[in-house]
């Protein structure tokens, strides 16, 4: 049975505030929770206006200390910005205040342009081979097994389940040779989608941590009463995407009704690229859409995600994706 779970971009609203974001946050993770979600990932960004999540860790704990059982993490960390010890120093900490509940999905991608990277104090000079030694290198941290020659404290012995995160074959290939579960940002970049997951699931190599493939990826769900409804509200997301994509980042804009229909062909296509793995619609357009990616993927489990300029209409859509969700269960 598939299962579903939950990232969140921490959106800024236009007119918001970014504590207002936090509170909403920590509400909706909550709301997650009783909803049978079973982890709620924050995502790291940097240098944009509408997003939040810069300080990904403290976010992460901020979330787990408002919930009680869901599994919280990152969705994910953006490694070429982090020393790896920093990484493990954060999540060992984590763990130990939360423990048994933390995640940590690991990007190759910056998450910001060139200009905040230098912010970041990061090398930008390519290395092909420098994403899995840093990955290798935090397992080694966790494992406290002494090839570093440095003792992570806190983060030894820390039972932080990681993942790798991927838009492209790359991921793939490293979290199968790895070992590890895999997780596809279908929800943004659907280009390589079936590709990688073949990949992954081909070359996987078992390991200590896992013996079979496991395969998590990115849907957009928008849902509301009526199939009207749920489009009006997902056109909030679409303008973001559109003034991202044109290099114009703003906070999460209110909806506007006929939205889509009213964009150039231009602004029409990015999102019609952009937002291919989605659903959006009532409750039986949400599940049919939901029910057709998963015969698609065969996905273990689907990192639901949306943003929505209501607090109050994304609670609800989140309630409508996972009644959605439990149906489809109870079906087969």
């Amino acid at each position: 049975m598939t299962k579903y779970s939950f990232l969140d971009l921490v959106p800024v609203v236009e007119g918001g505030s970014v504590a207002q974001a936090f509170a909403n946050t920590a509400d909706l993770a909550r709301h997650a929770e009783s909803l049978g979600f079973t982890r709620y990932w924050i995502a790291e960004h940097h240098g944009m206006p509408g997003i939040a999540g810069g300080a990904t860790a403290v976010v992460i704990g901020h979330v787990a200390a408002a919930t009680r059982h869901i599994r919280v993490g990152a969705g994910g960390i953006m490694l070429p910005n982090h020393a790896p010890l920093v990484v493990a120093e954060q999540f060992g900490t984590l763990d130990a205040l939360f423990p048994g509940r933390m995640d940590l999905g690991l990007g190759r991608a910056p998450g910001s342009d060139q200009r905040v990277a230098r912010a970041l104090r990061r090398n930008l000079d390519s290395d092909p081979d420098g994403f899995p030694r840093d990955v290798l290198e935090i397992q080694s941290y966790f494992a406290n097994d002494g090839q570093t020659g440095i003792s992570a404290m806190p983060g030894a012995g820390a039972k932080v389940e990681m993942w790798i995160l991927g838009s492209s074959t790359f991921g793939a290939q490293l979290a199968a040779m790895l070992g590890l579960p895999y997780a596809f940002a279908s929800h943004f970049a659907p280009d390589a989608l079936d590709a990688a997951l073949d990949i992954y699931r081909r070359t996987f190599r078992p390991s200590a941590v896992l013996d079979r493939p496991y395969v998590a990826a990115g849907f957009n769900v928008f849902g509301a009463a009526t199939d009207e409804e749920a489009e009006y509200l997902a056109s909030s997301q679409a303008q973001a995407f559109v003034a991202l994509r044109t290099g114009q980042p703003r906070p999460l804009p209110p909806p506007v009704a006929g939205y889509r229909e009213s964009l150039p062909d231009s602004a029409a296509a990015i999102l019609g690229h952009v937002l291919q793995c989605s659903a959006t619609g009532g409750p039986a357009k949400l599940a049919r859409g939901i029910a057709a990616f998963i015969a698609r993927t065969g996905a273990d489990e689907l990192i639901l995600t949306s943003s929505i300029f209501d607090h109050e209409a994304r609670k609800a859509s989140l309630s409508y994706a996972a009644a959605a969700m439990q149906e489809l269960r109870a079906a087969a």
